[in-house]
């Protein structure tokens, strides 16, 4: 069974109505990602025992109905902290960290009660714009495998217009959202500076990244950056 067809709408009326749970969206979004991963090579890392545990305590609480974002699955790109699950900036150099913290951004997406499905493949520190240069290998555009997805968040892109995901994070600090977006035929935004904290993100320019949404449609991207946006002690330029 897929879901990846369906708006973030639906599947949060699916899952209100209990028509399918998060945990069944997860597995079925492990599913898609593991079917498209030889192909795109969007992921370093897929975290299912951390989504699948995530989900079954979403299942317990039960779905939140005012929130359109509970029990969707997320995808964060390989430079954006996420406690328990390797964070590589997709380098050799990081292949074993794992940090014990979530960046503000992943923290502010599972409080809207997001899963974190996985970690996307990217140029390695986010320096290149083909998503060529991973020590992961490369990421392929979701539409022609022969073109590169642009960068530096191609995995992340590509896993969004491939199907794998319906929502991903990536960072942004010379076109680094913007250009895969663009790439992959679907909607990218780097948001304002200081909209989105960058506490958690390993840097490249601290006075231009910014962490930002993929979606497919202008109104899902809008979701996922009011779930990330906000002020945070730990970044003195967010507002």
């Amino acid at each position: 069974m897929t879901f990846n067809n369906k708006t973030i709408e639906d599947l949060h009326n699916l899952l209100v109505s209990k028509e399918i749970s998060a945990t069944e969206l997860t597995q079925a979004t492990l599913e898609d990602i593991k079917s498209r991963e030889t192909a795109i090579n969007a992921f370093v890392t897929i975290a299912e025992e951390q989504a699948l545990a995530q989900a079954k305590a979403i299942d317990e609480a039960g779905i939140d109905a005012d929130n359109v974002l509970s029990g969707i699955p997320l995808a964060v790109k390989d430079n954006i902290s996420t406690d328990g699950i390797l964070t590589t900036a997709a380098s050799k150099m990081l292949y074993n960290y794992e940090p014990i913290f979530d960046a503000t951004a992943v923290a502010n997406a599972k409080a809207k009660g997001m899963i974190v499905v996985g970690k996307t493949n990217m140029d390695e520190f986010a320096m290149g714009g083909s998503g060529e240069t991973s020590y992961y290998g490369a990421t392929k555009n979701a539409w022609d495998h022969s073109k590169v997805p642009g960068g530096s968040s191609s995995g992340s892109a590509a896993a969004v217009a491939s199907g794998q995901v319906r929502l991903s994070l990536g960072s942004d600090t010379g076109g680094s959202i913007r250009q895969p977006a663009a790439f992959n035929g679907i909607v990218g935004l780097k948001p304002t500076y200081g909209t989105v904290s960058r506490f958690g993100l390993i840097a490249f320019g601290s006075s231009l990244d910014q962490i930002g949404p993929f979606a497919p449609t202008v109104k899902e991207n809008a979701l996922l950056l009011n779930a990330i946006a906000s002020e945070d002690v730990k970044d003195s330029t967010s507002a």
